[in-house]
């Protein structure tokens, strides 16, 4: 197993968690098969980012884009997130784990809403590292929604202009009193962010393998951060003022 640095982990690790469908139609198994042997991946991918000290992990689960899906598929995948949710709770609390979400949860079922309300109660207490499922999310969204709060503050005269910041923006994000990811992760060999946290992703390194999710190992998980902790991060700045910071 590759050699990690404890003290060079990403302190928030993203993931797009490509390739169930691909996956189950290599194997000649229905899709719903890849997206419940890519629930088994997640399970060792949470296990491992805690105890590795990975402060959050932000997956992207379910995208505004994935509603024009066909309707057996997307009902097949809402009965799998609220399986999901129930098993894992007691794991969640068991590993000090503080549940979260982001997107537009008004166009979830109402089912799987009191499920996320209560893994959010029960968990809120937690200290442990922040797992954030990305539900009916898009990037483009968010920041649309996050513009429009703004816009009606000002409209309200509680906020001016000039008082609108970077800092500012992003709290009214769906991430709001989240770090932005270090590192984001995409399975299955697209290379592209596909409309997540495009905002948020403005700094981070990125990293595509072409194993679909179901496959992601810890080898191959550890491969990634491996990759990441040999990377020089230089937020515009030169080799030579890093090395004279060191």
């Amino acid at each position: 197993m590759t050699e990690l640095d404890p003290t060079k982990m990403p302190r928030h690790l993203a993931i797009i968690m490509d390739g169930n469908g691909r996956w189950a139609q290599q194997r000649m198994l229905k899709r719903i098969v890849g997206h419940q042997r890519g629930a088994e991946t997640v399970q060792m991918v949470v296990d491992q980012a805690s105890n590795l000290g990975i402060g959050y992990l932000t997956l992207f689960a379910f995208s505004s884009e994935n509603w024009s899906r066909p309707k057996l598929e997307v009902q097949a995948l809402m009965a799998l997130l609220k399986k999901y949710i129930r098993n894992e709770l007691r794991r969640m609390l068991k590993n000090n784990i503080r549940f979260n979400v982001i997107g537009n949860r008004a166009d979830l079922p109402p089912e799987i809403n009191v499920i996320l309300d209560d893994a959010l109660q029960q968990t809120s207490g937690n200290t442990g590292m922040v797992l954030t499922l990305a539900l009916s999310y898009g990037g483009r969204q968010e920041i649309v929604r996050a513009a429009a709060k703004i816009a009606q503050q000002v409209q309200d005269g509680t906020l001016q202009p000039e008082q609108i910041t970077e800092s500012l923006f992003s709290q009214h994000l769906d991430t709001a009193g989240l770090p932005d990811p270090d590192l984001l992760i995409r399975t299955s060999g697209e290379m592209r962010i596909s409309n997540f946290l495009l905002w948020q992703l403005a700094y981070a390194e990125l990293y595509f393998t072409d194993i679909n999710w179901p496959d992601l190992t810890i080898n191959t998980l550890h491969a990634a951060l491996a990759d990441f902790q040999a990377r020089e991060r230089r937020f515009g700045k030169t080799s030579a003022q890093l090395n004279q910071r060191s």
